[in-house]
């Protein structure tokens, strides 16, 4: 591990537009630096900082604070710091001052230090491809293992272009709350908007998002409990133990249960905050539980709030009013006027209606429209204008409406979802039923109050002969069977493999992440696992939609857990109906939950709607019926309730049905900016560039590449050399730049341009001044000339939380200028350089006092001045591009703010603010040489 000392010079490898830092406080585990140049401070965790030491070499030229220069003679090193030697004086590391030289290019190039030309090129390119990443519109974006699913994509582009967003993600279940909240922390981490971020959710959901943060977004969170904070404490007792990592997940459980903790976490400050499974939050006017009041607390001091909820018209207005005040405390701070207010948005979802499908706008509709916009509009729309009409539309939803706090998308509204048919399959062991019975009693209490683990029994199970003969039947056919926990998933493979051939795989919470995926991966392959056998822990956020047949060997006790279960397949994007098998031993405790769930919820076949709310409902007398001896209670008395639950369901559908609000779900979804999204991200997935690119990054370092299939290779390092490519395990892994590939095969890591092997490849070529001087032979030309090309990098310095890379990221300048000082840029293409220019050595062409000290210093100079000339432009394209973005944001928010409460007034002043320091930012970007090619022709 490195030693860090205070008065140390480091650079940023991957920002090197910082300039030359200096180490001010170093820990055992962190270290803090400070960039005089931007006035920057970084904090980095000691084991991996992306921190180059600098180190001035003899011959080198340093000023001190007092910027008196010193020529470097020797070099030493005293007690963590180095010390220059020059003729007349001694100058500590610590009492170098900021404006001290670096060894630049034109040094190293004079002293024959020179690489090969193809290194030039490599990193040539990788500026190009790092400048083209940094400004997508869907960088962040096409890096997640997800499917393409459209409004999932404009939710999260949404929000994450806002700033600070604060807003409430309330889409049905098996629409993807979680991975829209996903794409949005992954989008502003990556842009470096945020960098701190506290991720809330109930106890059972921690590891799930510890997973699926991982799995699919390749962002490691930190779990936080009391054993991890109480260990931070003994290595820090003066320390809050939430300042150790910026990403962090925890229970709510755990802050409200502990007054020191939630403390810690408060003082501890959050770019983003994000609350899951927010309905469960419970407030009234007089009243509000601990966990509210501690989400509460840490929603004043995050800049940023997530909140992820059920559709929430399911537990009523006042449940929906408390999770706005969280949003926002000062536009929602009256129950009554938020229930007035809400009934006026109806007449506008009408006219967005209307206009969507071509209908006439008449009456009342035609005057309101009239009133709100003139004459004229609507006269355009009737005349059959069709670029009018869209954006009538989109005013009339920006303008109304809770849009800028509330994203709710339906199942109604969407399409692409399968078909579900269930097949109810009771059994009955006919040699000796009083037993199985018993057997099956005990079983169901297991799974309910896991205690008194029974002894399975699965070889005279009838359960196991149905599930083998179903097996043969839809053979080749894939089948996922979820039942409640590992013992006996375990008990089922034991059995199964003891029956028969058939390849049977396992999934429970005691495997390791990776053993996961390397037994989901086996089952996806066509020649894998026939079935696979998971926990409940199979039901949480895995993908298994290539599968068409789910079997559910018993059942949980709550309607939520089983519409988990059932979405593993029910996804947007299944190709087949969902088979779904639910077998059972009749008079068994199994049977009466199997029927109260298909006869009184029809859970099996169609999405529950406040399936928490039906099962605090009824759930208790259900389970009270299955455990009874059904001998002693009538089937009337279990009739009834399945009729009640029936006449609940249908009335609560029917309630929810007229509650929807229509113009809310037209704001969550725009289809027309989602299917440019998905455009763009899928233009990078069919790009073969990455892939050529990495290709020779892999060569370059040492990495060993196999093909597995197609766009599929095996990497292993050829030595050990895991320092230099650390994303890269000495052992290898297997990795793919097909998202198809990557969906079905969750051991395979999916490379994108957001991978952090990818950047980490970006910033180690960058920063490791691979290429940065380099000299070549250009062979089949006429002349006997001497080329310079130069790449200078323009760049803005600080702002790291404003996303300057929208409007003018680092910037690659190439120019080219031959002996004289002539630019000749665009003689020497890089299709010729490519073909014709090999290594040679430069050894005779810089012993030549006159290429050292005139030719090559007035190409220096030069290419220098052309290049302060393309800052200039450059900078001013810069600029347009971000007034023709924020002006427009700036006069939306102005323009909406006087319509729409729902628009903060700090997001006006706040787009006012960003436009100012970008454009102090953009207008101060500075050049700065980064690489030179000396080229000798012949």
């Amino acid at each position: 591990m490195v030693d860090f000392c205070p008065g140390q010079r480091w650079t940023s490898e991957g920002e090197p537009e910082l300039g030359i830092g200096i180490v001010v406080e170093a820990g055992k585990d962190r270290v803090r630096v400070h960039f005089p140049v931007t006035g920057d401070m970084r904090i980095y965790a000691t084991e991996s900082a992306p921190l180059r030491r600098v180190t001035f070499k003899p011959g080198d030229t340093v000023l001190g604070r007092d910027n008196v220069p010193l020529v470097v003679e020797r070099v030493m090193e005293n007690a963590g710091l180095l010390l220059y030697i020059g003729k007349d004086r001694v100058l500590s590391e610590a009492d170098l001052g900021n404006d001290s030289v670096d060894h630049g290019v034109e040094d190293r190039l004079l002293g024959g230090d020179a690489d090969a030309p193809n290194l030039f090129a490599l990193r040539r390119t990788t500026l190009e491809y790092d400048y083209a990443r940094r400004i997508s519109p869907v960088n962040g974006f096409v890096g997640g293992r997800i499917d393409l699913i459209p409004h999932q994509l404009y939710v999260a582009h949404e929000v994450s272009s806002r700033y600070s967003p604060r807003v409430l993600l309330s889409d049905q279940v098996g629409l993807g709350k979680t991975i829209e909240a996903c794409l949005i922390l992954h989008r502003l981490l990556l842009s470096g908007r945020v960098s701190r971020v506290l991720i809330l959710v109930p106890d059972s959901l921690v590891h799930q998002w510890f997973v699926e943060m991982l799995r699919r977004f390749n962002l490691w969170f930190h779990i936080f409990d009391e054993e991890r904070c109480a260990s931070l404490d003994e290595s820090a007792p003066e320390g809050n133990p939430f300042l150790d990592d910026q990403l962090v997940i925890c229970s709510v459980s755990f802050l409200a249960n502990s007054e020191k903790r939630a403390r810690q976490a408060i003082s501890a400050g959050w770019d983003m905050l994000v609350v899951d499974e927010a309905h469960h939050l419970e407030w009234s006017a007089g009243q509000a539980s601990p966990e509210y009041a501690i989400v509460e607390l840490l929603s004043k001091v995050a800049k940023g709030l997530l909140l992820l909820t059920a559709t929430p018209e399911q537990l009523g207005v006042e449940s929906h009013f408390a999770r706005l005040r969280l949003l926002d405390p000062e536009r929602y701070s009256d129950f009554n006027s938020f229930v007035n207010e809400s009934d006026d948005y109806h007449a506008i979802a009408d006219i967005v209606e209307d206009l969507s499908l071509g209908n006439s706008v008449k009456g009342e509709k035609r005057a309101l429209i009239e009133e709100m916009f003139g004459e004229d509009r609507l006269s355009d729309v009737e005349a059959g204008d069709l670029v009018v009409r869209d954006q009538l539309i989109e005013d009339l939803l920006d303008q109304h409406g809770p849009g800028r706090v509330v994203f709710r998308n339906t199942r109604a509204a969407m399409s692409g979802f399968p078909v579900r048919k269930a097949h109810l399959v009771p059994l009955e062991h006919k040699t000796n039923p009083e037993l199985w019975t018993e057997l099956m009693r005990k079983e169901f209490s297991f799974d309910l109050k896991r205690k008194n683990k029974p002894e399975y029994q699965f070889s005279e199970d009838p359960r196991l002969v149905w599930l083998v003969e179903l097996l043969e039947r839809l053979a080749p056919a894939k089948i996922l069977l979820i039942c409640s926990s590992k013992a006996k998933v375990l008990a089922l493979e034991k059995a199964l493999k003891a029956v028969g051939s058939v390849k049977v795989g396992v999934f429970h919470e005691d495997l390791s992440i990776v053993q996961r995926d390397r037994n989901a991966a086996w089952f996806a392959e066509p020649d894998g696992a026939r079935v696979l056998l998971c926990s409940e822990i199979g039901s949480e956020g895995r993908n298994f939609q290539f599968a068409h047949h789910l079997v559910l060997f018993d059942l949980p006790m709550h309607p939520e857990l089983l519409e988990q279960r059932i979405g593993r397949l029910d996804r947007i994007g299944q190709t087949e109906d969902i088979q779904i098998h639910i077998p059972y031993l009749k008079g068994c405790p199994q049977e009466a939950l199997a029927r109260w769930y298909h006869e009184g919820l029809n859970a099996f076949e169609e999405n529950v709607e406040a399936g928490n709310q039906i099962g605090k409902l009824y759930g208790g007398q259900v389970v009270e019926k299955a455990l009874s001896d059904p001998a002693s209670e009538s089937d009337a008395e279990f009739d009834r309730l399945i009729a009640e639950t029936s006449a609940y369901v249908k009335e609560l559908k029917h309630s929810l049905e007229e509650g929807r609000d229509r113009l809310l779900e037209m704001n969550s979804f725009r289809p027309k900016v989602a299917e440019q999204l998905s455009g763009r991200i899928k233009t990078a997935d069919q790009d073969l560039s990455l892939e050529k690119y990495m290709a020779r990054v892999f060569d370059q370092f040492g990495i060993e590449v196999e093909d597995l299939a197609p766009r599929t290779y095996f990497l292993r390092p050829r030595r050990t050399n895991r320092e230099v490519f650390p994303s890269i395990p000495d052992k290898g892994i297997a990795v793919t730049f097909d998202r198809s590939r990557a969906l079905n095969r969750e051991d395979l890591s999916f490379v994108s341009w957001d991978h952090p092997m990818v950047t980490g490849a970006i910033d180690m070529v960058l920063g490791s001044g691979t290429g940065s001087v380099s000299y070549g032979v250009l062979k089949g030309t006429e002349g006997q000339g001497v080329i310079l090309e130069a790449i200078f990098v323009l760049e803005s310095a600080g702002g790291e939380k404003l996303d300057v890379d929208r409007f003018l990221p680092r910037t690659p300048l190439r120019v080219m200028v031959d002996h004289l000082g002539e630019e000749v840029t665009d003689d020497y293409p890089l299709e010729l350089l490519n073909k014709r220019l090999v290594p040679g050595k430069i050894d005779k062409l810089i012993s030549s006092e006159t290429v050292t000290d005139v030719i090559v210093p007035n190409m220096f100079k030069n290419v220098a001045e052309i290049a302060e000339r393309m800052k200039r432009e450059r900078i001013e394209t810069g600029l347009r591009r971000m007034g023709q973005t924020l002006d427009h944001e700036i006069g939306r928010l102005a323009s909406l703010h006087k319509l729409n409460k729902s628009v903060r007034p700090d997001e006006v002043r706040t787009a006012i603010n960003e436009k100012s320091e970008l454009t102090d930012l953009i207008s101060g970007a500075r050049v700065r040489l980064d690489s030179v090619l000396l080229i000798r022709e012949g």
